[in-house]
């Protein structure tokens, strides 16, 4: 882990030497705000793990680190906005502290300043790849998002349907992260679309966990508020897996809940947290995360790359996957 450690110091101080501090200043202090308030880094130390399994250089492959990490910012930036969420990491969202006009302005901004850290890559072979692996995922996050705000709406969401929705929103982002690290490395498209097809395992993995998180951590460990995906009635794993075991009478006291806006979001986080309990859907999830994970190790196991790598990023995923924040 210290290898992965080291990874996110890297990104971290590379992210603190950007040049955001710049006029006009309601634009780009947002931009620096939500940037400093941290997290986990995830898909940058992914991208440098990769490129480093591969035998490639941390300097080379730094400015698609920061792009990513830039660009997955901005996605939370605008989610928060559509979600009206108060708190991102434990601190006020963007569009709290500011506004949300002033929110959407630098989020825009951020999507081009991620594709600028991309252009400054060192010419390779692989460049036109790597641009089109992430213009790609790029365009899949958005196409996730819509489908999350879709659903709030729809009446017939299955649990298929929310698994491709989280595939797009999430998942894609961590496959192009591993990908575009081995592009860095210069490795061939085969082994690098390997580490793609493992990263959206992983990823849909993280994003099973997240929803349980939602409904079952520690706030002040996970940093958001609990049950907020119950109050704001997101279609999530948990909720599509309860409304598919309740009985007729549980199962319309749950669908009522979800039709309900504005009310005691307390005594209705609860009330669904016993319903979710009551059907052990915590057995469910978390069947179904295994799933996913024992893929993303049977792909790792034909990466062409050194045991001891292969290992330490499986290490390092598992981490992820048993995390409680």
């Amino acid at each position: 882990m210290e290898k992965f450690k080291h990874f996110k110091q890297r990104v971290n101080n590379a992210l603190e030497n950007l040049s955001i501090d710049k006029t006009p200043k309601r634009l780009y202090e947002p931009i620096s705000y939500i940037i400093s308030l941290g997290g986990k880094r995830l898909r940058p130390v992914l991208l440098l793990a990769a490129n480093d399994m591969f035998g490639g250089i941390e300097k080379i492959a730094m400015p698609a680190a920061l792009g990513l990490e830039i660009f997955h910012n901005f996605t939370l930036l605008h989610d928060d906005i559509m979600d009206e969420a108060a708190f991102r990491r434990g601190q006020a969202t963007v569009h709290k502290k500011w506004d949300s006009n002033i929110a959407i302005l630098s989020g825009d901004t951020m999507f081009a300043l991620a594709y600028q850290q991309f252009q400054s890559l060192t010419p390779s072979e692989n460049f036109a790849e790597i641009l089109q692996t992430f213009t790609n995922s790029a365009i899949e996050v958005c196409e996730g998002q819509q489908y999350d705000m879709d659903f709030e709406t729809s009446e017939n969401v299955s649990i298929a349907d929310y698994l491709e929705m989280i595939r797009l929103k999430t998942a894609v982002l961590l496959g192009c992260s591993l990908k575009i690290g081995a592009l860095t490395a210069g490795a061939k498209s085969p082994q690098a679309n390997l580490l793609y097809d493992f990263g959206v395992n992983i990823g849909l993995a993280f994003q099973l966990k997240d929803d349980y998180l939602d409904a079952f951590g520690d706030y002040e460990k996970f940093g958001k508020r609990i049950g907020g995906d119950i109050a704001t009635n997101k279609k999530t794993y948990l909720y599509l897996k309860c409304l598919e075991l309740a009985n007729e009478s549980n199962r319309k006291i749950l669908l009522n809940y979800y039709h309900q806006i504005n009310t005691n979001s307390e005594k209705k986080i609860n009330a669904v947290l016993g319903l979710f309990e009551k059907y052990d859907v915590k057995k469910h999830i978390t069947i179904a995360m295994e799933k996913y994970f024992v893929k993303a190790v049977e792909l790792m196991k034909s990466v062409e790359a050194s045991e001891s790598n292969k290992t330490e990023l499986l290490k390092y995923t598992k981490w992820l996957y048993k995390r409680d924040y």
